[in-house]
Parts: structure tokens; C-alpha cells; sequence
């Protein structure tokens, strides 16, 4: 990152905790850092993705910049909210690395042994966020899917195999 660019970063924060802290003691806003804390992380998190935008090879910075950010943003929502929604928000812990290798791959090389981490944790998150009723029909269509799939993709196969049999045929007669 060039010096001017890291000049203007840190001048930008400087600026907003001094407004922050000045705020605060005027009593224009009630700021207390209990409730606002996890925004360090937030914003850590948007520096490693600001990192990646000035040297787009390093790519493995999208990862620690998903995984603050996502963490981040789920204990800043706990802080204000209250801490007991992180019985329901613990799934985040395993959305901020996914997040994390889905961006490494589709902003990186295309390295394609990303995307397995990155579905499992991503598709993971997703089951353990539903509500458990879909547990119930989720399973069993997820069953059924599969097994229409198995039976028609042998059919698909024997047509298109059929076809290539007919036109060879159809060739040969003329």
C-alpha cells in the first residue's frame, strides 16, 4: 500500500475516534465501549479486504477479512441486542471462514480445493440456522431428490446413447 493511501487510513480513523471521543464527552450521544467493541473487529476486518483491493494477488487476505468481519458483526449485534441471540447466531462461526474460502477462490485463482471448505461450512451455517421443523422434510426431499436424480440421469445417459446409435445408422445408410 502506497504511504500517502496508509496516511489517508489512518488519518480517516484518527478523525472518527477523536469525533467519537469528543461526542461523547459533550454528551451529544451516549457511546459506551461495552456496546461497541466488536466494531474494532468490523472494521479489522474491512482493512484486510482494503489490503486485498490495493494488491489483488493476495488473495489470502479475503480470509481473516471475512472471518472479523462476520464475527464482527455478530457480536456487534449481540452487544446491543443482548448476548442471548448468539444461541442463535453461533452458526456465524462457521458462515465467516466459508465466506472466506468462497471469496479466496472466486476472487483468487480459481483454485478449485477452495470450494470444498467453503460449501461444507457454508451449506453447515445454513442447515444449523433452520428451524428444526425443516429438519423433518428437509431429509427425506433431500432422499428423494437424490434418488430421481440417480434413476433419470441413466435414462438421460441411454437416450443420448440411443441417438448417437440412430444418427451413426442413418449416416451409414446414406
Amino acid at each position: 500500500m502506497h504511504r500517502e493511501a496508509r496516511s489517508f487510513i489512518w488519518g480517516i480513523i484518527l478523525i472518527i475516534l477523536g469525533l467519537l471521543f469528543l461526542g461523547r464527552n459533550l454528551d451529544w450521544f451516549d457511546f459506551n465501549w461495552e456496546d461497541y467493541w466488536p466494531s474494532i473487529m468490523i472494521i479489522g476486518g474491512l482493512f484486510f479486504w482494503i489490503g486485498w483491493i490495493f494488491k489483488r494477488q493476495e488473495y489470502g487476505l479475503l480470509m481473516p477479512g471475512s472471518i472479523l468481519l462476520v464475527y464482527g458483526l455478530m457480536f456487534q449485534y449481540s452487544a446491543l441486542s443482548g448476548w442471548y441471540y448468539m444461541d442463535d447466531l453461533w452458526p456465524g462461526f462457521l458462515l465467516g471462514p466459508g465466506l472466506g474460502f468462497l471469496l479466496m477462490y472466486l476472487l483468487g485463482n480459481r483454485e478449485k480445493g477452495l470450494l470444498i471448505p467453503a460449501f461444507i461450512l457454508i451449506i453447515l451455517a445454513a442447515l444449523f440456522w433452520m428451524e428444526h421443523d425443516v429438519y423433518r422434510f428437509l431429509w427425506p426431499s433431500i432422499l428423494i431428490v437424490l434418488g430421481l436424480y440417480l434413476l433419470f440421469k441413466n435414462r438421460r445417459r441411454a437416450a443420448v446413447k440411443d441417438q448417437k446409435t440412430v444418427d451413426a445408422q442413418q449416416q451409414k445408410s446414406e
